[in-house]
């Protein structure tokens, strides 16, 4: 089962990114924009991660889901593809509750789209 837990994480990850490119959310919207907010969030993440690992907060769990590499002490491959996956989500979810926030404000004004 190595490899299942970055599998999935891939298969999720295409998945909004085909949905997102669909709806225009986050990254089809202004992708150059999207990418530096993404790459900022994982790497603010990432720096989280140390700091719990160096005081002993968090630790590699289950290890026979992964697929053996490690980008630092106690951090596996698939922390790096969870946060894409965390930020994404997180980005595309604002974008789509902003963009019913301003449908139900202009269905109120009489001016829906």
């Amino acid at each position: 089962m190595t490899g299942l837990y970055l599998g999935g994480l891939l298969l999720s990850i295409a998945g909004l990114v085909f949905l997102d490119l669909r709806l225009k959310l986050f990254l089809g919207a202004d992708p150059r924009r999207a990418v530096v907010v993404l790459a900022i969030g994982v790497v603010g993440f990432l720096l989280w991660d140390a700091a719990g690992v160096g005081l002993g907060i968090f630790f590699e769990g289950c290890t026979h889901l992964l697929v053996g590499i490690d980008l630092a002490p106690q951090i596996p491959l698939e922390e790096l593809f969870f946060l894409v996956l965390l930020c994404l989500s997180a980005m595309e979810a604002f974008v789509l509750a902003q963009r019913l926030i301003d449908r139900r404000g202009a269905a109120a004004r009489g001016t829906a789209r």
